[in-house]
């Protein structure tokens, strides 16, 4: 079965097991974290959409935290699929891998490969791509706070975009539909807000990129990255993943925190924008 390496391990997050888990536990307990440590014991549905960030841990790994913490109530969660930006152009458009292991220094987790045979019949651009997950880091950081919450039970599915109109976002979050509907399942996009510019201007853009994801109107979604110049790089994902949510009937939407990358260094000049948000 084939190994993906960690990718990021040592950059995003520490490459050391036990100094990862203590990163995780820090970005729970930090100032802008939920200061709760999971599992949660606050009732969520059995059926879940999470938005979440994929910086660098000191930076967005608080914001994260408050969306792992309300997912770890989830029980018996057998597949997690996760839809992430294609950061480095590499492979196809739309891409899954056909089997395999994914590693990180708090162990490994298997591909759900009938799954991504299910997913690839059922869309029709949706390809088989190695090549596309190698490098790309937007689905590996939210894998290590998977095997903290939930241990090593799940499987995953992961789903690169370079691709992210919304004609290919519809397309895959209706085959993610269909292939999760008889499954107790988690469903990710990875996705940060705003980048590089100043926090005043950063918050005001992504409060109305969120308003439109909290309203699941992916059509109002595209309208305002375009018209607001939203530079938030997983629009693609958190689209394909509020039409999969429309889909399977989910469609309680909560802000569970936005914060910025200043929030953390102190630096508002130029800031990133992270969200946690929850669809059950």
């Amino acid at each position: 079965m084939r190994l993906r390496r960690p990718a990021v391990a040592g950059m995003f997050y520490p490459f050391d097991g036990d100094e990862l888990k203590a990163s995780i536990e820090d970005s729970f307990f930090h100032r802008i974290g939920p200061k709760k440590k999971s599992p949660s014991v606050e009732a969520i549905g059995e059926r879940v959409v999470l938005v979440s960030p994929h910086a660098g841990y000191m930076y967005s790994g608080p914001v994260a935290a408050h969306g792992y913490y309300a997912c770890s109530y989830l029980k018996g969660v057998e597949l997690v699929v996760i839809a992430g930006p294609n950061h480095y152009g590499i492979g196809s458009g739309v891409a899954t891998v056909r089997e395999g292991v994914w590693e990180t220094p708090l162990g490994k987790v298997e591909v759900d490969g009938n799954s991504a045979k299910r997913l690839v019949e059922s869309s029709g651009i949706v390809d088989f791509d190695d090549s596309a997950h190698m490098r790309e880091h937007s689905i590996e950081v939210q894998i290590p706070f998977l095997q903290y919450i939930f241990g090593s039970k799940f499987k995953i599915l992961p789903i690169s975009m370079m691709l992210q109109d919304m004609s290919t976002a519809i397309d895959v979050g209706k085959a993610i539909a269909n292939c999760v509907r008889d499954k107790k399942f988690l469903l990710i996009a990875s996705s940060d807000f705003t980048h590089y510019e100043a926090q005043e201007v950063a918050s005001r853009k992504d409060s109305e990129a969120i308003k439109a994801i909290l309203e699941m109107d992916v059509s109002k979604l595209y309208n305002v990255i375009e018209n607001l110049n939203v530079t938030m790089c997983g629009y693609g994902p958190v689209a394909t993943m509020i039409t999969a949510a429309k889909e399977l009937n989910i469609t309680n939407g909560k802000l569970l925190k936005y914060a910025t990358s200043g929030d953390i260094t102190g630096d508002y000049s130029s800031v990133v924008g992270y969200a946690s948000i929850l669809f059950q």
